[in-house]
């Protein structure tokens, strides 16, 4: 089988990852996107240059969302605390007998 060249996420898969990350167990958390600007002149020569804008991606964060959204997941969802997590599976087991 061939090594992938390219692995793509959705918005939500990387919102988990730094939810994770930084171990975030409680809130809806969405993905935060911050641009930059700028302009230059571009063209093959003097009399052909345009006005172009270049957006470089600046940085990629986490913010405090209101509801779960395509750009947002909740953390005790995704990164219960150990202690839900074990009280979870108790519960689970004890339903199960």
């Amino acid at each position: 089988m061939a090594e992938p060249s390219q692995i793509v996420f959705t918005y939500r898969e990387v919102v988990e990852a730094l939810i994770k990350k930084h171990g975030l167990h409680e809130g809806i958390w969405g993905l935060s996107v911050r641009f930059g600007m700028q302009a230059i002149n571009t063209g093959e020569n003097e009399d052909s240059l345009k006005p172009t804008a270049i957006v470089p991606l600046l940085e990629l964060g986490l913010v405090k969302f209101e509801k779960e959204t395509n750009l947002s997941v909740d953390a005790a969802k995704v990164n219960p605390t150990p202690s839900r997590t074990l009280a979870h599976r108790r519960s689970m087991s004890n339903t199960a007998n």
